[in-house]
């Protein structure tokens, strides 16, 4: 096999290796997700289970569109050149979703702050008077 052989090869296995990545981490990401949303959106469980339904289709959608941009490769690959292009772009692939990934749980792990510094109590405020019986 030479040159275009080798390209198209990559192609297919590329594609079949990020189709695969792409169910598996939304689904893991969608089941260990569901628990994390339902305390952050606390009491909100529609709101929690719709926000993670909106997350994995962006997360396909994402995924599958970035896969697809980066595959990009010359014709006239080897087939040490082929191997060394797919693990690279693997590589890509995976350390620009797991960048994008702990954004979102930075961004979640915020709302929840923010809603559990407005949920607590307020301390009683004392008010010492000036001077005294004598």
């Amino acid at each position: 096999m030479k040159g275009d052989g080798y390209a198209i090869l990559v192609y297919l296995v590329y594609a079949a290796v990020a189709i695969g990545l792409t169910v598996w981490l939304a689904r893991t990401l969608f089941n260990s997700g569901q628990v994390f949303l339902d305390d952050v959106f606390e009491g909100k469980q529609k709101l929690a289970e719709s926000v993670n339904r909106l997350l994995v289709t962006g997360f396909y959608m994402l995924n599958l569109g970035y896969a697809l941009f980066i595959i990009r490769s010359k014709s006239d690959l080897d087939a040490f050149g082929a191997v060394q292009f797919l693990i690279n772009r693997l590589a890509i692939l995976l350390l620009t979703l797991g960048a994008i990934h702990f954004v979102n749980v930075f961004v979640f792990w915020r709302i929840r702050a923010h809603r559990e510094r407005i949920d607590a109590p307020v301390a009683p405020q004392y008010v010492i008077k000036e001077g005294g019986a004598a």
